[in-house]
């Protein structure tokens, strides 16, 4: 980050979901030309119970994969994905199936 872009502060979301049903977001102000992964530092999600593996787990902005050293942009939501549980092909045939 250079000088001019650490004066600014960017207020940013992040969320995440530990698992089905439950669901966190939190909001941070960054300096400016914060990158994801500056975001997942700040929220303190690397460390304690969150259980968030940063390695392993995706992350996007909005809903768009997005990279660890993406930049962030005022108002931007981080968004922390789980793995899948089951196959969303594979969820839909056991729903039609149950229909039957």
């Amino acid at each position: 980050m250079d000088r001019a872009s650490a004066a600014v502060t960017i207020r940013v979301a992040v969320a995440w979901s530990p698992k089905a049903g439950e669901a966190f977001e939190l909001a941070l102000e960054l300096p400016g030309g914060a990158t994801v992964l500056d975001a997942v530092r700040a929220g303190g999600l690397l460390e304690g119970e969150a259980g968030i593996d940063i390695s392993t787990q995706a992350v996007g902005i909005w809903g768009r994969a997005a990279a660890l050293d993406s930049v962030l942009a005022e108002g931007d939501r981080v968004e922390i994905y789980r793995p899948l549980a089951i196959n969303p092909k594979e969820a839909r045939r056991r729903r039609a199936q149950a229909r039957k």
